[in-house]
């Protein structure tokens, strides 16, 4: 299958374009490399030296003898994004391409107001040449599991069925996004739906949890071909972040409580995910929605267990808890599904499998590049 990545340079897209290469499809990758920006910016790298993207499809060209084409611009720019999609010519459409960060959202207006525009009018660009020029193609889009919040029910897949002075409906689950970042996606997804009922389109959202890992058999290969590991207070998730304390010797720095519970999931398992959606894909008409998670931990949770394998390879891991930046509740009911996938054939990964050699085991080879100043919360929700 012809597939366009878009957003393929970033954490998530690059796997993604990766593997599923690997796995016969025909990929290009759509980028306008601003997430390299965004680091400049922030004065932060990420915890594994990138290399140029030309550089890193250039290499796997001469592992495999496989092409990954690459068109680089800003899904913003309609001419551009139309230009590219009729060059290519995609069956499905994979779309990462999108500012990703709560924290980044809540530094001052113009971060909300350029994530709000970036993701939002991205994405309505992207349905409208779909429905122009390319109806049939399947629509895979990462959404959150951020756009639900901590409702104190179950969190089903996109819909809830409800009862109501005497009368039943299936309706979009309830929304309670925690961001201006997860606003967007809100957004998005209410687009999405709209478009796929009004012009007849097909797409898959998938609601993502927070992704862990460098390693995939393809990022593997070489050093060239490396994934990005993001730690700094704005990019970077409370997993990474704990991960590069315990390698320094910093105390892992919990937000507020801890009891902040979240689903996650192996980078192996968000390219796998994503193929199932490509080789699977909704019906004409139908906006689809799986969550794609396998296991939910509590921040804490995910504090001692880094702490307990830290100090089976001989760190000296302590935890400290820090005054939460963010305005969320910090002990809450948590309970969302997640079958869908699985019943597709996902057979999921598991951290405390994978922990040492997906995470632990990079921060301390790289400690070096850390920067300690970027560590700490430096964006607060209430400021």
């Amino acid at each position: 299958m012809r597939v366009l990545v878009i957003g393929g340079d970033g954490y998530c897209g690059w796997a993604t374009a990766l593997y599923l290469s690997n796995q016969g499809h025909d990929v290009a990758i759509l980028d306008s490399l601003v997430r390299r920006h965004w680091d400049m910016e922030l004065c932060v790298e990420t915890l594994t030296p990138i290399a140029p993207i030309q550089a890193r499809l250039q290499r796997w060209q001469d592992l495999t003898g496989k092409s990954i084409d690459l068109f680089v611009g800003d899904i913003n720019n309609y001419s551009f994004l139309q230009g590219a999609m009729l060059k290519f010519e995609p069956e499905a459409v994979v779309h990462f391409g999108e500012q990703r960060s709560a924290p980044f959202s809540m530094i001052d207006r113009e971060h909300a107001v350029l994530t709000q525009v970036n993701n939002v009018v991205g994405t309505l660009n992207l349905l409208y040449v779909i429905r122009e020029h390319f109806p049939d193609c399947h629509l895979v889009k990462l959404g959150t599991m951020g756009e639900y919040g901590t409702p104190n029910i179950d969190i089903e897949e996109g819909y809830i069925t409800i009862e109501h002075n005497g009368r039943k409906d299936t309706l979009p689950y309830p929304k309670q996004p925690g961001s201006f970042y997860h606003l967007s996606k809100v957004h998005d997804s209410h687009n999405i739906h709209f478009a796929c009922k009004i012009w007849g389109l097909r797409a898959t959202d998938l609601n993502q949890g927070i992704v862990y890992g460098v390693l995939t058999e393809e990022t593997g290969m070489d050093e060239l071909l490396i994934n990005r590991l993001d730690y700094d207070g704005v990019f970077g998730t409370a997993l990474n972040r704990f991960c590069i304390q315990a390698a320094i010797g910093h105390p892992l720095t919990v937000y507020g409580t801890g009891g902040q519970t979240r689903g996650l999931l192996d980078i192996r398992d968000t390219v796998r995910c994503v193929e199932i959606a490509v080789n699977n894909p909704a019906d004409p008409g139908k906006f689809r929605v799986f969550n794609q998670f396998t296991e939910m931990f509590s921040i804490a949770d995910l504090a001692m267990m880094v702490k307990k394998a830290g100090n089976a390879v001989g760190l000296d891991v302590e935890v400290k808890h820090l005054d939460n930046p963010r305005v969320e509740l910090e002990e809450h009911y948590f309970n969302a599904k997640n079958t869908k996938l699985k019943d597709l054939g996902l057979e999921p990964h598991y951290l405390s499998d994978s922990l040492l050699d997906s995470l632990l085991n990079f921060a301390v080879k790289y400690k070096a590049r850390v920067d300690e100043k970027q560590i700490l919360p430096k964006v607060k929700w209430n400021k």
